[in-house]
């Protein structure tokens, strides 16, 4: 069948195959050719099929020849519907590991699930050496707790008064305001419930319960904080408060693992193109924006070369573990940047819809987002018939 790209509001309801193996194979090249010095023996990374978590498994994979096992939730194709992108991104991961001679396996199902951790832990136990990496790209609009059974929702809104903006329809191309009523305060435990620390603090548990941790095993987890124009909608908004907890409980989590050599850390990402960013309001604007002046800077990157130099130069390079004062490891430096951030805001007080091509790299940023569903990638022909009907041979699960 010949696939086009359908999009609805911030989601692509049609994935490409084909333009989704190539890009994870133009990701693999990036990895393989800069090899980390001090790479982990084996790694679980949870959320593994789309954004930082599939850099990640990268990197480490392609980059560090550990053995890795990769845990997502992705919809398989069926008949003429097209599986997630993430199924094809796995499917394509699984391929070259296996002609890299790479060891890996994959479990498709719902992370949050006691069931979930019981399957993997056992497979790890079986199969795998003892784990060393555990990294934790979860990112999930809902949730059910896997002891009451209730499913929590996350909401995207400030706290405690309504909050007025710009934003960006993707769409029809058009710059237009926004405001968001403050979230209620059942709305901000459901959005802690879902993003905030407890799954990670319950993955960390089984591991250690079933014994597949190695000694000085270490874990990882990924966070934002950005520029103050976004912080209403994200670090003081509902949104910032399940990433407090998240920052509390890699507190917790690192007194354990310090004991024996490891630890638990927390990332600070930049801001980048992904099916979970592009839903959050003043985010995919400020994001035109900023693509624009890092590329005319020379120093944009996407997930795969965030996680290539994270775990390259400040992880598992001969500094090790490069850290903040605050014990973040941050890789928003070059976002950050006090004359980068200066020319966001000149732009961000100009731009309009008349000028929106000019202001930001609004181009860019809708290449990126349909290359998250495996179009507008270099060299695949979407013209030609392709069979949405892939399989993942290393599949344990789901």
């Amino acid at each position: 069948m010949i696939i086009r790209p359908r999009v609805r509001g911030f989601v692509c309801v049609t994935t490409h195959p084909t333009g989704c193996a190539r890009n994870v194979e133009a990701q693999i090249a990036r990895a393989t050719a800069r090899p980390l010095a001090n790479p982990p023996r084996c790694a679980l990374v949870l959320g593994s099929s789309t954004s930082y978590g599939l850099g990640s498994r990268i990197a480490l994979a392609f980059g560090g020849r550990a053995a890795t096992f990769g845990v997502f939730f992705d919809r398989p194709p069926k008949g003429k519907r097209t599986g997630t992108a993430g199924w094809y991104n796995t499917a394509a991961f699984e391929a070259a590991a296996a002609g890299a001679g790479l060891q890996s396996a994959c479990y498709n199902g719902d992370a949050f699930s006691h069931e979930t951790k019981e399957r993997v832990v056992e497979v790890l136990k079986r199969d795998f050496p003892p784990v060393d990496c555990v990294v934790n790209s979860l990112a999930a609009p809902r949730r059910t707790h896997p002891d009451t059974g209730e499913t929590f929702t996350s909401v995207l809104k400030p706290i405690g008064a309504p909050y007025r903006s710009k934003t960006l329809n993707t769409d029809r191309a058009q710059v237009t305001d926004i405001e968001l009523e403050p979230a209620t305060q059942a709305e901000v435990d459901a959005t802690v419930a879902v993003m905030g620390g407890e799954d990670w603090r319950l993955w960390m548990e089984a591991l250690r319960r079933g014994g597949v941790l190695a000694p000085g095993c270490r874990t990882f987890a990924y966070s934002y904080v950005g520029p103050e124009l976004t912080w209403p909608i994200y670090r003081n908004g509902a949104i910032g408060r399940a990433k407090a907890d998240l920052h509390r409980t890699a507190r917790e989590l690192d007194a354990g693992l310090s004991r024996s050599g490891g630890g638990a850390h927390i990332a600070i990402l930049k801001a980048v193109v992904t099916q979970a960013s592009a839903a959050i309001p003043v985010v995919p604007l400020y994001m035109s924006i900023l693509f624009r002046i890092m590329k005319e800077m020379g120093d944009h990157e996407g997930p795969m070369e965030q996680t290539q130099r994270l775990y390259g130069a400040k992880v598992y390079g001969d500094a090790g573990i490069v850290a903040d004062g605050d014990g973040f490891i941050r890789m928003d430096d070059l976002e950050m940047k006090p004359e980068t951030q200066a020319a966001v805001m000149r732009a961000w007080k100009s731009v309009s819809t008349e000028t929106l091509r000019d202001d930001t790299d609004f181009e860019g940023y809708r290449a990126e987002f349909l290359r998250l569903f495996g179009f507008e990638v270099q060299g695949v022909d979407y013209g030609a018939d392709v069979d949405p009907l892939v399989e993942i041979p290393t599949l344990v699960g789901g």
